[in-house]
Formats: C-alpha cells, structure tokens, sequence
C-alpha cells in the first residue's frame, strides 16, 4: 500500500517534493486528497453535465470495449435527465494498443478544443469491433477534427487513471463510480438511472441535515 501512495505521490504531485521513502501520515492524508482531486477536479479529464454539480459521477471506459459503447449513450442521458450532476471520462486501455491510441487523441482533443470532445467521443464509441489506426482517423474525420499527434499530458492522465483504478480495485470497463458506490460492467438505463437518483438523495440528505445541536 505504501509503495503504491509513493507513486501516487510522485504523478500527482510535483516529483521534486517527495523522496522514495515511507510515508507519514500527512502524506498518506495528502495522497487521498490528491486522489480526490484527481478523480472530480481534474482538468485535462473531460467532463459533461453540471458545472457546479451535487453529484459527479466518474466512469473508467475503453474505445474498443463493447459494454463500454453500450453504456456511453446513457452518460449523457443522465446529465440531461439530472441537471445537478456531472460526468468525469477517464480512460483504462486495457484492450489493445489502439484503446490507448484512441484514448490520448481523445485527451488531447479535450486540452485543445474541450467543446468538441463529444463529437470525437460518438465517433470513436461508434466503431463495431476494435479500433486500428485507419478507423480512429475515420473517427476523426466524422468528428470534423484532427489530432496530429497526440500530447504528453494525455499519457500521464491515464498513467494516473490506471494507478488510481488498481487501488480502487477496478479490473475491467466500463465501471462507475457513483456517489460512495462503484458500478462494474454495464446494465440497463433505468437501474443506472435509479442508483443515480438514489446517490443525488443521499447527497441531498447529507447537505440538509441539522446539525447535533439543532436537534431536539
């Protein structure tokens, strides 16, 4: 476990602050901060839905996973149905090397022209099978946008998704985190739909009630 905030520490903080060495227990409180952090408020991550959010929800997807293409369409269903909740794509290519191709152009995209993620994003979901090089230009093509060549940061973001899934103990796609529960797999909309609406109640609940002295 350690060993594993160490590197935590070293991708999601500036490498110079820390040394290869054991953790204190402000570094271990600070590595799940910064875990926090990087999976709601992480800016070179795309995301949809509500600004200001009750509710963020985070999938971990692949391009060439099919549950994955099945599920995407409901993400954002959900924002539209629930204005006060937001969607966080991170991207586990565990399928081949074009799941990570695909996914870095998407990254990329979204650092460069954030408004046209989604378009790439349908195009790419849309692909029966796996992707090769040729389709993901297709894609791109469909999309009306071009990612030449694809940036660092969009390795390092899902350098990071990887660690942070392997803690969470995420071993497959599509999977959701939503509220304090985590979806595995994929399944129909209205039980997606439900587990949300639940999450939003809890989260409602939380932020509404009275405080131990303002009980009678």
């Amino acid at each position: 476990m350690k060993k594993l905030l160490i590197t935590l520490l070293l991708l999601l903080a500036p490498v110079q602050v820390f040394a290869a060495q054991p953790l204190t227990p402000d570094q271990e409180q600070r590595a799940q901060k910064m875990i926090a952090d990087f999976l709601f408020n992480d800016p070179n991550s795309p995301r949809i839905g509500a600004k200001n959010p009750k509710l963020t929800l985070v999938v971990f997807t692949d391009y060439n996973c099919p549950y994955c293409k099945k599920f995407d369409p409901y993400l954002e269903k959900i924002v539209e149905k629930h204005p006060d909740v937001a969607v966080v794509f991170k991207f586990l290519p565990f399928r081949s090397e074009s799941s990570l191709t695909a996914a870095r152009d998407a990254l990329t995209l979204w650092r460069q022209e954030p408004g046209q993620f989604m378009k790439l994003n349908h195009t790419l979901m849309a692909k029966k099978g796996y992707h090769d090089d040729a389709s993901i230009q297709e894609a791109q093509r469909r999309a009306g946008v071009s990612v030449t060549t694809p940036d660092d940061e969009s390795m390092l973001t899902i350098k990071r998704s990887l660690i942070v899934a392997e803690k969470m103990g995420i071993q497959g796609t599509p999977a959701t985190l939503i509220g304090e529960g985590l979806l595995p797999g994929w399944v129909p909309f209205e039980q997606f739909d439900e587990m949300v609406s639940d999450a939003l109640k809890n989260r409602c609940l939380l932020y509404t009630s009275p405080s131990p002295r303002d009980r009678g």
